[in-house]
């Protein structure tokens, strides 16, 4: 339902539309992007309204696949319609182009299909199809999820989401990024000593377990005594949840020894804000020096919640570091590489006590 004028804040559901009076008086709404302007009418969050935006938004993104005429009722229409929700602007850019992708497959494709008819057999189907790309297939499945929902939200005939419960299809490659080993890390700091760019972003990736496009960020403002805080930008606009860690002495030597003016502490030659595509390129290049073909700068996120699992730190302890939302995130990051820390130090326990855990308990019980 259209919202009044005074709903409109800074911190509207629709980033960077603003309002203006026409030469009639009349209070109009409009989006300005990459110099130009959209004029999204005069009734704020009308059908309209979100149409022309997510129009706009959809050239930010990128074009999609091919106009749609889609039919009511069916699975293009479920499509547009969550497409065109005021929760998808509220996503991460990336993330929305991402959807955009699969949303846009799911309708060129499958468009046609009664939503109403969909069940988990159909379902399956699809994902089968994709079978070869287990990790396409689960994506797939996520969007299809959420716009079934919204479906349900939004649409007649749709009482409940058949997607809900179907398990996502086992990965061929689990573990799809390699986990920094221990000698990696020492090699890596042999061939780009202490002082060197590569090592500073080595160390605030694996001291911090910030995903690059945080690293890239990071700077003197982030830092709060000894502490740093930010917001992580994947989900910033959902949760708005700060990640708040103390600062490991390895690093803080490293940040002591930076200029306390400098606007982040990766930033180019130029002291601009490097990109995180281009954070991603250096990497390549310095562990391709280094002899680490494997390693990369996700593998160091990885490596930080090996070796907090492996000195016991519990999944929300270790989320408290990484950002991580969900449990299973955790566990998707520490399962494989957990293991061989954590057998050694049980084993350490056993011969420290002499016992197990097990066996002084049921001493204690008798």
């Amino acid at each position: 339902m259209p919202r009044p004028a005074s709903k409109l804040t800074r911190a509207s559901e629709f980033p960077g539309v603003s309002q203006y009076t026409d030469r009639h008086g009349k209070l109009r709404y409009r989006l300005r992007r990459a110099g130009s302007t959209v004029n999204l009418g005069a009734e704020y969050g009308s059908a309209d309204f979100v149409r022309r935006y997510n129009a706009a938004m959809r050239c930010e993104d990128g074009p999609s696949t091919r106009a749609i005429r889609a039919i009511p009722g069916s699975l293009g229409y479920a499509v547009e319609n969550w497409l065109g929700s005021p929760q998808f602007p509220r996503l991460a850019s990336s993330t929305r182009r991402s959807y955009r992708r699969l949303a846009d497959h799911l309708r060129t494709t499958y468009g046609d299909r009664p939503v109403a008819g969909l069940d988990r057999k159909t379902i399956k189907r699809i994902m089968a199809k994709h079978a070869d790309r287990p990790a396409a297939a689960n994506n797939l499945l996520k969007v299809l999820r959420m716009v079934l929902e919204y479906a349900c939200d939004t649409l007649d005939g749709m009482n409940h989401n058949p997607a809900a419960r179907i398990k996502s299809m086992p990965s061929a490659n689990p573990d799809s990024f390699h986990t920094w080993t221990e000698a990696e890390i020492a090699e890596f700091q042999t061939a780009w000593p202490e002082g060197t760019v590569a090592d500073l972003a080595m160390s605030l990736a694996l001291y911090t377990g910030a995903a690059r496009i945080d690293l890239v960020q990071l700077g003197p403002h982030n830092r709060i005594g000894d502490r740093l805080q930010y917001r992580r930008q994947k989900t910033k606009k959902r949760s708005g949840v700060v990640v708040d860690i103390p600062i490991h002495p390895e690093l803080k030597r490293r940040l002591d020894a930076l200029p306390p003016d400098q606007a982040t502490y990766l930033h180019t030659h130029s002291g601009q804000q490097r990109s995180a595509a281009g954070l991603g390129n250096l990497m390549q290049q310095w562990r391709d020096k280094a002899g680490l073909p494997e390693c990369t700068l996700h593998g160091l996120r990885k490596a930080i919640a090996r070796r907090l699992a492996e000195a016991g730190a519990s999944p929300h302890e270790i989320m408290a570091i990484t950002g991580h939302m969900t449990l299973s995130e955790v566990q998707r990051y520490t399962q494989q590489a957990q293991r061989a820390g954590l057998a050694d130090r049980a084993m350490r326990l056993v011969h420290q006590t002499g016992k197990s855990p097990k066996a002084k308990e049921l001493d204690h019980a008798a």
